[in-house]
């Protein structure tokens, strides 16, 4: 079989982000991005089914893509019956969401944000009645209205990831970097942890050219009853904000455990986090920015 004879064979699972502009259809849009999902933004429903086309020849069957459609495309949207049905009959499995808030919700959001808004009116009150009339047909073609009045935008992100993603409990990726504070801080860090009053193994002869990876090194930072304290303390922190931050929709979590070299204590403590998390989300990637900077340092056994 040629290429040419594939090619529009493979099957996606689409989503068709519109609606009133305002009612969160930028939050859904970063959602759905978080979730594997190709995304564009403001797309001429005419030029969806080649967008389609090429990004499932690229992914295979089943490719996640997003669309965003809404009233700044407002000349093609006539189309957009047209392209659903051509879709659908290409055993695509598409999906149109339509974004909707209350008039008064609108006019708030837009007078926080203050931007203009993209129907041009004597006002935002009329631009929001003419783009739900504009709009009106794609309300009428969607597949799920969602209402977003009483929604934050934290609340949103969870009750799109609640009906979206198939394993939310996986979607936070966890990295544990040590580092030393001499080189500066890791700019990706979303919190630091200061380990520099835990013993230091640099002060001692027989440990100092090896790293937090020796299993000797490792000893020697945790031997201390407030070290173990530590420890405990700083996981069972963890334990408690991950499961909060997956809720809220983030995507990635960043702990950075620092010393003075980045050599030995903060090497022992992103060990020894990335073992504990390691056992509860096999995607926990540790990662050792500056122990290597020496030449003279033998890094020891894992």
């Amino acid at each position: 079989m040629t290429a040419s004879s594939r090619r529009g064979r493979h099957r996606a699972n689409i989503v068709i982000l519109t609606g009133l502009s305002g009612a969160g259809k930028s939050t859904a849009a970063n959602v759905f991005e978080d979730l594997g999902y190709y995304c564009v933004d403001n797309m001429p429903p005419i030029l969806i089914p080649k967008i389609i086309e090429v990004v499932t020849e690229a992914r295979g069957d089943d490719a996640c893509i997003a669309m965003g459609v809404d009233v700044r495309g407002k000349e093609f949207l006539p189309d957009m019956a047209r392209v659903l049905d051509e879709l659908k009959k290409k055993k695509n499995d598409v999906l149109v969401l339509f974004f909707d808030a209350n008039d008064e919700v609108l006019l708030r959001r837009f007078s926080e944000t203050r931007r203009l808004h993209p129907v041009t009116a004597k006002g935002t009150k009329e631009a929001i009645q003419k783009e739900r009339e504009i709009l009106s047909p794609l309300r009428e073609m969607s597949d799920m209205m969602i209402d977003t009045s009483q929604f934050t935008v934290h609340q949103l992100r969870d009750a799109l990831l609640h009906r979206f993603c198939k394993d939310r409990m996986s979607s936070l990726q966890v990295g544990v970097i040590s580092f030393g504070y001499r080189y500066g801080l890791p700019p990706e860090a979303d919190m630091v942890v200061d380990v520099r009053f835990l013993p230091n193994p640099n002060f001692v002869a027989s440990l100092k050219r090896f790293t937090g990876l020796d299993n000797r090194v490792r000893e020697y930072v945790f031997k201390g009853r407030t070290a173990r304290s530590f420890l405990r303390r700083l996981t069972s922190m963890l334990q408690f904000l991950l499961p909060l931050y997956r809720k809220e929709g983030k995507s990635y979590f960043t702990l950075a455990v620092g010393c003075t070299g980045g050599k030995h204590r903060s090497v022992a403590v992103a060990v020894a986090l990335g073992n504990f998390l390691g056992k509860e989300d096999k995607g926990v990637v540790v990662t050792h920015r500056d122990f290597a900077r020496s030449s003279s340092v033998v890094k020891g056994a894992r």
